[in-house]
């Protein structure tokens, strides 16, 4: 269900860029007002972040994610009823809102209901499932927006994840109301401290922000973050007007670098496992992984954006983004190792809060970029040097866990 849910969360993000030739062209748009209508999606996710955070850990998955998925599946459908720039950036406002609790809540479940030991490949294949919903909606998208208009492709997606919200409602349990056995409360815990049932407060968040693991965990993700966000909003424009390809083609080919991007999130979390099993300490295996595949991810934006062959250039794409998603794996596994279970929400709330800053930034800038220039190499450059900036934040500024006693000020019972 989790893969699902990511699946139809990353389709509706991308269903604006996959439709910007028409909804452009019908509302009389221009490129940089399309970067900041993509932009205020990022702008209302982002602001959600810290509140719903906190609140993932208080109500527990069940609720907060059902709630999201129902609230952005109706914004998804009220696009097809919008009539301009406002309305369309009212809808695109509430979807960033109704999404906020995706991945708190997805990296709540994975913390509850694996071990620590186990967590790199149910991490992996749930952030994979946001790489494979944007593969796949450019060619779904590209094929309902040719046979039904974009508007019809707006309301039919928001059906299905209305749908999806009750399914997850009906089937999903926290770990807290299950009746599970000494033996395997004893399972998920080997390996780290036993904490009882604890629902933060306001003074122990704050005492949360902090922490300087706190800061090299977020700050670490704004360059994945934009990095990510370049591609997701505008590489089928990118393949449009820089590579001159037609809409059937970009539809197709946008599926490559994305579908490449779902391989290195399991990848991601295979490798890190194995890390782990030859005895490499959880926190070192998940931020060198994160911090090198940010780094790669960086270097092949370069490639891509100064070669000109256009085979080589979506070659380029697809392996930045493969890099991108073994990066994005370990960025989530790492708020499960760093962070205290009563606390996990509370901290993916501040990365993805400081993260979508900088992702919020990447439609809007390069728009901006593009229409000044006239070409989209500038744009892809500027990505790459923050996401270097952000490998280095990874690797030296996550140097350890958190403590549930530095929050809380109470002694853990192991003296820490």
């Amino acid at each position: 269900m989790l893969v699902a849910a990511g699946m139809i969360n990353y389709i509706d993000r991308a269903a604006l860029s996959i439709g910007s030739p028409l909804i452009r062209d019908e509302f009389g748009l221009s490129i940089a007002d399309m970067g900041l209508l993509l932009s205020v999606f990022l702008w209302a996710y982002s602001f959600t972040q810290l509140p719903v955070g906190g609140l993932v850990d208080r109500f527990g998955p069940r609720k907060m994610l059902g709630l999201g998925l129902f609230v952005w599946s109706v914004a998804q459908a009220a696009s097809a009823l919008t009539t301009g720039f406002m309305s369309f950036a009212a809808t695109r406002a509430v979807l960033g809102i109704g999404e906020s609790p995706q991945f708190s809540s997805c990296i709540r479940v994975v913390r509850d209901w694996y071990n620590v030991r186990e967590r790199g490949l149910p991490t992996g294949l749930f952030a994979g499932s946001s790489a494979l919903g944007t593969a796949i909606a450019g060619p779904i998208l590209t094929f309902l927006m040719l046979q039904f208009g974009w508007r019809w492709m707006f309301a039919i997606m928001g059906l299905l994840g209305i749908f999806l919200a009750i399914v997850w409602y009906m089937f999903y349990r926290d770990v807290d109301t299950a009746a599970l056995t000494e033996d395997e409360v004893e399972y998920l815990s080997a390996g780290e401290s036993r904490e009882s049932p604890h629902k933060p407060s306001l003074a122990e968040w704050l005492r949360l922000m902090r922490l300087s693991p706190t800061w090299g965990v977020v700050l670490g993700f704004v360059g994945t973050t934009y990095l990510s966000w370049l591609y997701t909003a505008w590489l089928p424009s990118y393949l449009s007007i820089d590579r001159h390809l037609s809409l059937p083609k970009t539809g197709i080919l946008v599926a490559i670098p994305f579908l490449c991007s779902m391989g290195g999130t399991v990848s991601g979390g295979l490798f890190t496992q194995w890390l782990i099993l030859r005895k490499i300490s959880p926190l070192m295996s998940v931020k060198v992984t994160a911090a090198g595949g940010t780094l790669g991810m960086s270097i092949f934006t370069i490639f891509a954006a100064e070669v000109s062959s256009t085979p080589v250039a979506i070659t380029c794409l697809s392996i930045a983004m493969f890099l991108g998603g073994i990066s994005l794996t370990n960025a989530w596994t790492m708020i499960g190792v760093v962070a205290p279970r009563a606390y996990v929400g509370s901290l993916a709330g501040m990365k993805n809060f400081v993260g979508y800053l900088g992702g919020a930034m990447a439609p809007t800038v390069t728009g901006f970029i593009v229409q000044s220039t006239g070409s989209f190499e500038p744009a892809l450059i500027t990505a790459a040097v923050i996401g270097v900036s952000s490998a280095f934040i990874y690797f030296f500024g996550v140097r350890r866990t958190i403590d549930a006693s530095e929050i809380t000020g109470v002694s853990s019972p192991s003296g820490k």
